[in-house]
């Protein structure tokens, strides 16, 4: 019989635990997140819900790093970098992704939602889903649909209680053939200005008013400018969270697995955080001195409805329509 010497049979120990150690070692994937909102945005709140939480299903294995604030640039660059496979995740409203995936003008058609409770069903259901896949041909997957309110009239000089206060008035719109089409229809007078530049344009009178959701009303300061703000509620244009098709390809089942998870978990987060950030946004307002005036929807409603005209050759389009009009819980 051999005489095992004890320094073998350390070597065989060390061995031992230097194999397990090699079985048990993690390979950890970090996917980069990229978006052009500020920190303390609900929704740049509920990204961070998003990795937290995807940290802790996939216990380590599966980590995103978020770059808010369009350090990695604005949302149509991000959607160009997602589709080349330099970015892995952003997110974008779904007015900007109507220059990439057509059916997405669906959201910028007005009153195209009873309520709230209407807003989400259609998210949380097929359409939803359907909606979020379309754009796998143009190298781009939605994960979520993220809650961004609703879109709603704020003025300088008058409130808008009808469709006839905004007769003759410049109104600035997002560069969005929807926007424009629904402000004419509205008899007023659409003019595109970039979201920067904004503020200065209703000092100077270049415009008389705009429109947007209370929480980006009180975060932009226009309400230093625009004391009447009329919740409409025009339009519900949710944001979108997005993965390119090549990170995608790239998680196995299990990772795809821990990714839904987390971005389900924070999306109804979100959907908290928003509700809390524009019942914040109306109050601090109020208290700045601007006059909240809630109109009845329906003359606006019925104003509008020639943009569904836009549309009356677009068998998709009218598809998506009917279905979620339709929808019912």
């Amino acid at each position: 019989m051999i005489k095992k010497s004890p320094f073998f049979t350390s070597f065989l120990i060390l061995t031992f635990f230097f194999l397990i150690g090699c079985k048990t070692e993690k390979t950890v994937k970090v996917l980069k997140l990229a978006h052009a909102l500020d920190t303390q945005h609900p929704v740049h709140k509920a990204m961070v819900i998003l990795g937290e939480k995807l940290k802790e299903h996939s216990n380590g294995q599966l980590l995103v790093t978020i770059y808010p604030s369009s350090q990695l640039g604005g949302e149509r660059e991000c959607l160009e970098l997602l589709q080349i496979g330099s970015l892995d995740i952003t997110k974008v409203s779904a007015a900007v992704l109507e220059n990439f995936i057509p059916e997405y003008k669906v959201f910028s058609v007005p009153y195209m939602f009873r309520d709230k409770a209407h807003f989400f069903n259609v998210f949380d259901s097929s359409i939803g889903e359907e909606l979020l896949l379309k754009g796998e041909k143009f190298r781009l997957r939605g994960l979520t649909f993220y809650d961004a309110g609703s879109r709603s009239f704020y003025m300088k000089e008058n409130p808008v209680k009808t469709p006839l206060d905004l007769k003759g008035k410049k109104i600035r719109v997002q560069k969005s053939n929807m926007a424009i089409a629904m402000v004419n229809d509205l008899g007023g007078s659409p003019t595109p200005i970039s979201w920067g530049e904004l503020y200065t344009a209703l000092q100077q009178g270049v415009v008389d008013g705009a429109e947007n959701n209370p929480p980006s009303f009180y975060s932009s300061k226009h309400y230093e400018v625009c004391k009447y703000f009329s919740l409409d509620e025009h339009t519900s244009i949710p944001d979108v969270l997005l993965i390119g098709k090549d990170t995608w390809s790239r998680l196995n089942e299990e990772e795809r697995g821990w990714l839904k998870k987390a971005v389900a978990e924070s999306t109804k987060v979100q959907r908290q955080l928003w509700a809390e950030s524009e019942k914040a946004s109306l109050e601090a307002v109020k208290n700045a001195g601007v006059e909240v005036y809630y109109p009845d929807k329906k003359a606006f409603e019925a104003q509008t409805q020639g943009i569904l005209e836009l549309f009356k050759e677009d068998e998709e389009m009218n598809r998506l329509i009917n279905a979620i009009k339709n929808l019912h819980e």
